[in-house]
């Protein structure tokens, strides 16, 4: 496999960055229509921001079969492919923990303001994880690495949430975006590398995942406990980038034009699943149900026939340069913010209300987004850009 890129998982994951920095963004706004943002716990509904995340593990599971084949390819060894599994993992997973603490931070106690605390942590994740190039001094480095380690330890034993009379240490509260990011990504490939990429098993995990899922939701017991406590978010992130792995084998087997039509088909499948799922339980991210699963699932399936029928079918990936940074950068671009919005607090900058209202200010988290992939780029070229 030369290249293992496919430019339509490239677009497809950029949309997806792109879109999730916009909504990630909204909290900043007021007076802006409720479908955009997420839906409430016991809401039935299905808001756009409730349908990126679903879309992000689905196009995480697409790239899997092609970056382990790839090593493959290159000769690495089961083991060795399992040991950078793993690793990246338990990266995905420091970075979640450090990300879901910074909300509780107690400036006081930790003798340390939140803005300093983020900028400090997303420093260290650079300089951990950084692509540093061949042709700088590996001594060199290690050395930074070492730094941001040191940071990262520092930052976790200083830290200090709740109030004084009941003060919280640095913990893992739950995993936070990026380490549900690497828990799926972490089971889907050692899965997938384990099964060897054949389909029939594969689509069996996937079957248990989304079996797990209903079942959660429907009370039913293992030995006296719920699956619930014994899968992760209850298998729905899992079946997410399942579903993702399976479509890029599926694909591998078709033509463009039967390719775009199993889109399709799967896509519209998928949605009838969960307006059936719909009479059962309702539409919730943050339950995870089985019905937020299925709907996401099918608008996942459907968006990226939309994006393989322009890019692979219709050769227009000179639309989609733009949307480079996002989608070769991702991790770039989704730990950026976090400068942005603390250097804006410790300046105390900000812009006037009417740019923060209604459709004027749907405009800026637009422009905000775009903002962001235009620094991302930049930076890669000089060699600082975050990879896994």
């Amino acid at each position: 496999m030369k290249n293992p890129r496919i430019p339509s998982i490239d677009v497809f994951r950029g949309l997806t960055m792109l879109l999730m920095i916009f909504v990630n963004d909204l909290w900043t706004l007021h007076g802006i229509p409720s479908w955009l943002e997420h839906a409430e716990a016991n809401v039935d509904f299905l808001g756009l921001a409730d349908t990126v995340f679903p879309c992000f593990l689905f196009i995480l599971g697409m790239s899997i079969p092609l970056g382990v084949d790839a090593r493959l390819t290159k000769g690495e060894s089961p083991v060795r492919i399992s040991g950078h599994i793993v690793v990246r993992t338990l990266a995905l997973l420091v970075m979640g923990i450090f990300t879901v603490n910074v909300p509780d931070l107690n400036a006081d106690l930790t003798g340390l303001s939140s803005a300093w605390f983020q900028i400090l942590m997303v420093t260290a994740f650079f300089l951990i994880w950084n692509v540093y190039p061949k042709t700088f001094p590996l001594m060199a480095g290690r050395v930074l690495q070492g730094i941001g380690i040191l940071i990262l330890l520092v930052l976790a034993i200083r830290f200090r949430g709740g109030s004084p009379e009941n003060p919280q240490i640095f913990r893992p509260q739950w995993w936070g975006i990026l380490g549900l990011i690497g828990w799926s990504y972490g089971v889907s490939a050692l899965l997938y590398l384990g099964m060897k990429g054949k389909v029939g098993a594969l689509a069996g995990a996937f079957l248990f995942f989304t079996l797990t899922t209903i079942a959660a939701h429907a009370d039913w017991q293992v030995g006296g406990f719920s699956l619930n406590d014994i899968i992760l978010g209850n298998g729905a992130f899992h079946s997410f980038t399942m579903a993702g792995l399976l479509t890029t084998l599926f694909l591998r087997k078709q033509d463009s034009i039967r390719g775009l039509s199993f889109l399709l088909g799967a896509g519209c499948l998928m949605l009838g699943a969960g307006f059936i799922a719909h009479a059962y339980f309702i539409i919730s991210k943050i339950q995870a149900t089985p019905t937020w699963v299925f709907l996401c699932t099918g608008i996942a399936l459907l968006t990226y026939a939309v994006v393989y029928g322009f890019v692979e079918i219709g050769q227009k990936v000179d639309w989609f340069t733009w949307l480079k940074p996002a989608g070769i950068y991702t991790l770039t671009c989704y730990l950026l913010p976090y400068y942005f919005y603390s250097l804006a607090e410790l300046t105390g900058w900000s812009l006037p209300d009417a740019l923060l209202t209604g459709d004027i200010g749907l405009l800026k988290s637009l422009a905000f987004a775009g903002l962001v992939l235009i620094t991302a780029q930049l930076l890669s070229k000089i060699n600082i850009r975050l990879k896994l």
